[in-house]
């Protein structure tokens, strides 16, 4: 064979090794809608340009592929081992729209491949790291948040009451375990003693509407603190009396006659027979409107019911209530109860259209000291005293009720409040 014979036949075998092109691969399947019916669309397939595994260049395209009643064919060079990573994107069109998407990683295989052989999560996606760790650079944002947390302190530890230190870090309190901790995140021992109070105090004296001087158990601390009731009415200081130290001493005009009764509370400062103040403020129990009653018997128009460990010994309590008489047929009864205690009864024409009331409750351990108030358009004034023997720690409940004289007239509890007081 001469030179130019060789020479022509190598050129041939290069031509041959060009025309045959990369490896490709088979997929092959049906596809299916939801409903069972075959899928019937076009399925666009794009791709960024990468190096087949035979080191041929394939360059960046799209193709698309039509599907008619299911039927998936198409050869595809793998790109499953490129490096970088390269993915087909696949579109699935079909109804004039596009339906979804999704990612292809085609091996090298002589074998026929089915969709669940190609089908890969899309590159970014949540779990898909290369095969690598995540690092937090990776992360929009996280080097970021991160840094606005703080962080532990040299001095933290599990267990403790946490405070931030000067340089920002979470450090634990250290102290014993009845230490107070202070806002600066030292810890010592706790204050003084806590404030305590004095109810339903019986000042000492002789109630014959001459005396004026009456003695108190205990020393009001703070002196303002003083409620003191005559009958039940909340007696004004300065107006109605003085008081110098543990002395009540009354104005003339204020003088309390034979059979008034005297009650007082107050507080005082941290004594070991008293309750402790465990709130600052008053507390509202319960608060609301009521039913309607226009039966002859006694019933239910509203009720408050204190749950167990809401009241102690020392607590007082203050109950406020406003009742509507409609019609004019005849008169109506109402009543509070304390638990299981009348602490109200009274009686009222059929021209008291609105009626008010209030009562006061001072807890002692073996009950309450009771103190009402009530009024109405035309019922007059009335006050009383009484005691109750009902337990509260595992709960009370208050309830209003009323009664009619008269068919087709009716009563309704319009408001109720129930405060405890500090």
């Amino acid at each position: 064979m001469n030179t130019f014979s060789r020479t022509l036949s190598a050129a041939l075998l290069l031509a041959g090794a060009a025309l045959a092109g990369p490896p490709l691969t088979t997929i092959q399947d049906v596809i299916y809608k939801a409903d069972g019916t075959p899928f019937n669309g076009l399925l666009t397939i794009s791709w960024n340009g990468f190096e087949a595994p035979d080191t041929s260049a394939i360059a960046t395209q799209m193709l698309t592929l039509k599907v008619v009643d299911g039927n998936l064919h198409v050869k595809l060079v793998p790109n499953a081992a490129s490096n970088p990573p390269v993915y087909y994107t696949v579109v699935y069109n079909s109804d004039g729209r596009v339906q979804f998407s999704e990612t292809w990683a085609v091996p090298q295989t002589a074998l026929t491949l089915r969709l669940r052989d190609v089908r890969v999560g899309a590159p970014g996606s949540p779990g898909d790291n290369g095969g690598g760790p995540v690092q937090e650079s990776d992360v929009v944002g996280l080097i970021a948040d991160l840094s606005a947390r703080p962080v532990k302190g040299t001095a933290f530890a599990a267990g403790r009451v946490a405070f931030v230190n000067p340089l920002g870090a979470v450090d634990s309190v250290s102290g014993n375990a009845g230490d107070c901790v202070h806002v600066d995140g030292s810890s010592g021992s706790c204050g003084g003693s806590a404030p305590s109070f004095m109810d339903g105090d019986a000042p000492a004296g002789i109630v014959d509407g001459a005396n004026t001087s009456f003695t108190l158990t205990g020393t009001p601390n703070p002196s303002t603190s003083l409620a003191v009731y005559r009958n039940g009415l909340l007696q004004n200081a300065g107006a109605d009396y003085t008081l110098n130290g543990r002395l009540i001493q009354f104005n003339a005009a204020s003088t309390p006659q034979p059979g008034d009764t005297l009650l007082a509370s107050y507080r005082l400062s941290g004594a070991a027979t008293s309750s402790p103040a465990l709130y600052a403020n008053p507390q509202v129990i319960c608060s609301g409107t009521g039913g309607t009653v226009s039966a002859p018997g006694f019933s239910s128009m509203g009720t408050c019911v204190i749950p167990a460990g809401v009241l102690a010994s020392g607590d007082r309590v203050e109950i406020r209530f406003d009742l509507e008489h409609q019609g004019g047929a005849g008169g109506f009864s109402y009543e509070v109860h304390w638990g299981a205690t009348t602490v109200l009864h009274l009686d009222a024409a059929a021209s008291d259209l609105l009626v008010s009331g209030r009562a006061d409750a001072g807890l002692i351990a073996s009950g309450a000291r009771l103190g009402t108030q009530s009024w109405g358009t035309v019922l007059p004034f009335s006050a009383t005293v009484a005691s109750a023997a009902d337990a509260y720690a595992g709960g009370l409940t208050i309830d209003f009720q009323g009664k009619m004289g008269q068919a087709g007239d009716t009563l309704t509890l319009q408001n109720f409040t129930v405060v405890r007081l500090p």
